[in-house]
């Protein structure tokens, strides 16, 4: 094989780069600079924003943990099909509970789609003060209930294929980081 097919393989493979940690974690940020980063290399980049999902994919869903469940396997059968069809396609979604991040990954098993899952792991009291949607101040003033790590779980994953702690390093280095590991598994 040619250096020339090796990278076009490598910029039509695609793949789910799932990010998953708490509400102003940093999830989002860093998606969207590794896809600017992808995309300039040539890859075909989609990001399956959470909020833009609820709005148009998963509408009328509240966040019960059966409907919380729902919300990320319709969003995780989203990422396949494009990630299987040779996007990159980057989620971050809180996705609080690990069986439900399990069945995505098992999907993704499944249908031989590679998919990575990164743990943004801020902790709370950073999330909470950079608050970019205002809900822990709404929690802490009474006006919200089931804030993901706060007052409803968060089940951090037990072996995530990369941990990012954004409150350590500037996005840069947390995409530069996530870029590593996609090149490292040949995905990049």
């Amino acid at each position: 094989m040619t250096t020339d097919q090796s990278s076009l393989e490598k910029h039509v493979t695609g793949a789910t780069i799932w990010l998953t940690g708490l509400p102003s974690a940093g999830k989002t940020t860093i998606a969207y600079e590794l896809a600017g980063r992808l995309s300039e290399e040539g890859h075909r980049v989609e990001v399956l924003d959470g909020d833009e999902i609820r709005e148009f994919l998963s509408a009328g869903l509240g966040f019960s943990r059966d409907d919380r469940h729902t919300n990320v396997q319709r969003i995780g059968f989203v990422a396949e099909l494009l990630a299987s069809n040779g996007v990159k396609v980057l989620v971050p979604v809180i996705a609080p509970f690990a069986d439900s991040r399990e069945a995505v990954r098992g999907r993704h098993q499944q249908e031989a789609t590679p998919y990575l899952e990164v743990h943004v792991a801020t902790p709370v009291e950073v999330c909470s003060v950079r608050d970019v949607k205002g809900l822990y101040a709404k929690q802490a003033a009474g006006e919200l209930s089931g804030l993901t790590g706060v007052d409803d779980p968060y089940e951090e994953p037990k072996a995530p294929d990369l941990r990012i702690e954004s409150h350590t390093q500037t996005v840069q280095e947390s995409a530069a980081a996530l870029h590593a590991l996609l090149t490292e598994r040949g995905l990049a």
